[in-house]
């Protein structure tokens, strides 16, 4: 059970299911209500950002290289609902710095389905691996918020989680998971149900965090959209319908996955190696997983059983954001 909802005991509980079916049907009603009163209807879906990206200049006699296949799988997350622009989408800035610090062009797919829940996953995959020419290199999931706010039982959440990661790793993809996100950031929701959507948010990213890793995937909690900066300016940092993030708020969480993601190919400048003086180490991944719950930009990977790396990674800016290139434009 995904150690009884991931160390719930480091928030005083149990898991979701301990807090109370009246309490939580509460905290739903209210953020139906905030989301109409407040959020003045549907935030925008961005155009299709799949393509490629960081397509080299054309030189006589230089091979081309293969580019690196990037997929997105998740929910309105992952696809960049609440922008209007395919490049400012989180699948289109983490291929444009991924093409940046591989100097390949770097071809993303995305498969994310808005209003998805983690019981889409098994689709997702499915339809990223039906055709092996095509299959990724490395993935990053993002899911988690329709499982909190649908009230999908945590431990079933975290199953098909960890069943996706798994059939992505026996694949020959690296996997990175965004995990949940913070629902306690969203700007109408009031104390105590503030509170609430906070520690539900928080045992669900910390089970997922533990059911990612056990499978071979890395994990980056998304928290409050990564940075003490959301809580500091959520009118910058979330989207019209104060729900999804905006274009600066999806630039942060791409900033703090950006890193694991080329750590996961081998491309990032550090390693693996902790840094004490920047409060990494390795921890049993139960406790690991808890301590990402409550500090969100923090990776988490799998060390040898039952231990797992803590780390902080250093954030660069990414390059100016992007308009996709064709396949066949690449191909020249």
């Amino acid at each position: 059970m995904a150690r009884r909802i991931a160390a719930g005991a480091a928030y005083g509980g149990g898991g979701i299911g301990l807090v109370g079916a009246a309490a939580v049907g509460i905290f739903l009603a209210e953020v139906q209500l905030a989301k109409r009163s407040v959020g003045g209807g549907r935030a925008p879906v961005p155009p299709p950002a799949d393509g490629i990206y960081g397509m080299p200049p054309p030189g006589p006699g230089r091979p081309a290289d293969p580019p690196l296949r990037l997929a997105m799988l998740g929910d309105s997350t992952a696809v960049g609902q609440g922008v209007r622009r395919a490049g400012q989408t989180p699948g289109a800035l983490l291929a444009s710095g991924l093409a940046a610090v591989s100097e390949r062009p770097v071809e993303m797919r995305n498969v994310a389905q808005p209003g998805a829940q983690s019981d889409d996953l098994e689709r997702q995959v499915t339809a990223l691996l039906t055709d092996p020419a095509r299959r990724p290199d490395v993935c990053v999931i993002m899911v988690g918020a329709n499982d909190v706010t649908h009230r999908m039982p945590a431990t079933q959440s975290v199953r098909y989680l960890a069943s996706a990661v798994r059939r992505l790793r026996a694949a020959g993809a690296e996997v990175v998971v965004g995990t949940c996100p913070d629902l306690g950031t969203i700007e109408p929701v009031y104390q105590p149900l503030r509170w609430l959507a906070r520690r539900v948010s928080r045992q669900l990213a910390a089970a997922q965090t533990i059911g990612a890793v056990e499978q071979g995937g890395r994990t980056v909690s998304l928290g409050d959209l990564l940075g003490p900066e959301f809580q500091a300016n959520p009118r910058e940092l979330f989207g019209p319908d104060n729900y999804h993030p905006s274009a600066e708020g999806y630039a942060t969480a791409a900033m703090a996955v950006l890193p694991t993601l080329c750590a996961a190919l081998g491309l990032w400048p550090e390693t693996d190696r902790l840094d004490a003086a920047r409060d990494e180490g390795i921890l049993p991944v139960a406790e690991a997983a808890a301590e990402a719950a409550a500090e969100a930009g923090t990776e988490v990977t799998a060390a040898r059983a039952p231990w797992a790396l803590l780390k902080h990674r250093r954030r660069r800016r990414l390059p100016t954001p992007t308009e996709p290139a064709t396949p066949d434009a690449a191909r020249g």
